[in-house]
């Protein structure tokens, strides 16, 4: 059982595991962007509910015969997403947390569930000072400042209570800076101007290839362009996920899920300004950041390379290549 399985991550993990011969249950209720469909709606081995995850009625029917859900469910969004909605992140996916966590309990108790899956995320760091930065360090340095990032903590130490008293297993996960095709405009993201180009994702990828792709001259960038993030195509990460699904060495544990390549947002604008303004020099101003905009994110992948044999192999230029088409049409659809 997946929740969430409309989002973004869930759309490349959903496909993954149906290819590897699991049988899928999703649950989504639309409410980021609206009904989007997907190429395996009509799978077999798939059954999507329209529903809530905050439903407990439904979320206990659903997960009766499942042995394993991944709780993805949760608002998410750009860096603007961690300002507007600063308490309704962390009070509304405390809700989806506990409702997943009780279902997950009822299930594992009175039914054959093995394990639930949690999608934290690289946040959780959001005040480390260590770099590259290992599993367990969340436990060491402060807590993060953001709301979102407090309450992806909130949402490991779900699964570590639920263990300690109920015996739920459990599987941590934490992506970073998921990159690949299916992430739109969500229905409540607040606009913002960036230079001439209006945006609602606040996204760095998505946002700079719109931007560049609208054709902004001189590129606006967040910052100096020296945060250092680890852009990780979503079909590596869906692969890794289901590595840590499957694997009983990932039982009660927590894993980095990353590609090692470490990529500063400067480069990373230069490289899709020159993947789309063929020939053209590459010019950028920058612009104030926002107050969650963490500068440095390094994750040790060392724990999953050994543990779990995951390794993140596609390039960002081929993820890239991949990624700017897809926007484009977008665009043109007026999804972004």
């Amino acid at each position: 059982m997946i929740t969430g399985s409309a989002g973004f991550i869930a759309g490349y993990l959903v496909e993954e595991l149906l290819n590897n011969g699991h049988k899928v249950v999703g649950i989504d209720n639309f409410s980021k962007y609206g009904f989007v469909e997907k190429s395996y709606d009509s799978n077999p081995n798939y059954k999507f509910v329209k529903g809530d995850v905050k439903d407990a009625a439904l979320m206990k029917e659903l997960v009766a015969d499942c042995d394993q859900i991944v709780a993805i469910a949760a608002m998410i969004g750009g860096i603007t997403y961690f300002h507007e909605y600063a308490y309704d992140l962390l009070a509304e996916n405390e809700r989806i947390a506990a409702s997943t966590f009780d279902a997950a309990i009822w299930a594992y108790r009175e039914r054959h569930l093995q394990k639930i899956s949690v999608l934290s995320s690289s946040m959780v760091f959001e005040s480390t000072d260590k770099f590259p930065t290992q599993e367990g360090e969340q436990l060491k340095s402060p807590p993060p400042l953001s709301t979102y990032g407090f309450q992806k903590l909130a949402c490991e130490y779900f699964a570590k209570g639920a263990y300690e008293q109920y015996g739920l297993p459990y599987t941590i996960i934490r992506p970073f800076n998921c990159v690949g095709i299916g992430e739109r405009r969500s229905k409540d993201e607040k606009e913002i101007m960036s230079g001439n180009i209006k945006l609602a994702m606040s996204h760095v990828v998505p946002d700079l290839v719109q931007k560049v792709l609208k054709g902004q001259s001189p590129l606006h960038i967040l910052g100096d362009g020296s945060q250092i993030r680890h852009y990780t195509y979503g079909g590596d990460l869906a692969k890794g996920i289901r590595m840590c699904i499957e694997n009983d060495k990932a039982l009660n544990d927590d894993f980095n899920l990353s590609t090692p390549v470490s990529t500063c947002v400067l480069d990373l604008a230069e490289m899709i300004w020159k993947k789309i303004n063929t020939g053209r020099a590459f010019e950028y101003v920058c612009d104030k950041p926002f107050e969650y905009d963490v500068q440095k994110r390094v994750p040790s992948v060392d724990k999953a390379k050994n543990i779990l044999g995951f390794e993140a192999t596609t390039s960002l230029s081929d993820t890239l290549d991949e990624v700017i088409p897809w926007i484009s049409e977008q665009i043109k659809l007026g999804n972004i």
